[in-house]
């Protein structure tokens, strides 16, 4: 009767271990969610080389307010005032001087000279300003260019800079150790078909159309270097 009741027990215990194994089988498994952690920059990484509108932006609109600035300051140049000492030449030298402004063209300056010398030389008062020239430096300047063009970018001629206008000056450039001590020479303004008649005798043999890509390092008078 003990064995009986033994192997009941067994019996029992076998079927139970058996139905506990079957439970935790059938139990579905929960997973945890995985916290997701937010990736924050390291501070001790440079990352200014990497896109970032808000900069960008900043960057543009700092871009674009020097720009206005850069252009409003070159509006006051232009309306600078200066005075230009000129020689009107027939042959012989006429010295007058005009005050224009610095944004004016060679071609409206020509017009104001030829207004004023129009009351003592009556051949202008019937001339055009075509068939006038301005000579600067031993250069004929085209009348498109202003006298902005010429200070703005310290243009030089063959005796001396075209940025100046007056006379009797040393040239100092800002760029170049080197003193100048020659002075600047008063412009002429002659008539094309006085210079057309003259151009193989001198001065007028020594002028040339200004090309800006042309550099004279030297300057040089009557056929002599001016350092």
């Amino acid at each position: 009767v003990k064995d009986k009741k033994k192997f009941k027990r067994a019996a029992l215990l076998t079927f139970q271990d058996e139905a506990d194994e079957t439970e935790e089988q059938a139990a579905p498994v929960v997973e945890k969610p995985v916290e997701k952690r937010a990736v924050g920059k390291n501070p001790l990484v440079n990352t200014s080389f990497l896109p970032d509108r808000e900069r960008e932006k900043e960057e543009l609109e700092v871009r674009s307010q020097l720009i206005d600035e850069w252009q409003r300051e070159q509006e006051r140049l232009k309306k600078e005032v200066v005075e230009i000492t000129f020689s009107y030449w027939d042959g012989a030298g006429h010295r007058r001087s005009i005050k224009v402004c610095k944004g004016d063209t060679i071609g409206n300056f020509l017009e104001k000279a030829r207004q004023k010398l129009s009351h003592e030389f009556r051949d202008l008062a019937r001339s055009s300003v075509e068939n006038l020239m301005f000579i600067k430096e031993d250069l004929i300047i085209p009348q498109s260019y202003s006298f902005y063009d010429l200070i703005v970018t310290k243009a030089r001629g063959k005796s001396g800079p075209l940025f100046k206008f007056d006379v009797h000056d040393d040239v100092r450039l800002r760029n170049d150790a080197t003193v100048e001590k020659d002075e600047t020479h008063a412009g002429k303004i002659v008539e094309r078909h006085w210079y057309e008649r003259n151009k193989h005798i001198f001065p007028a043999s020594r002028w040339e159309v200004y090309d800006p890509e042309k550099s004279f390092e030297t300057y040089t008078i009557h056929g002599h270097e001016v350092r």
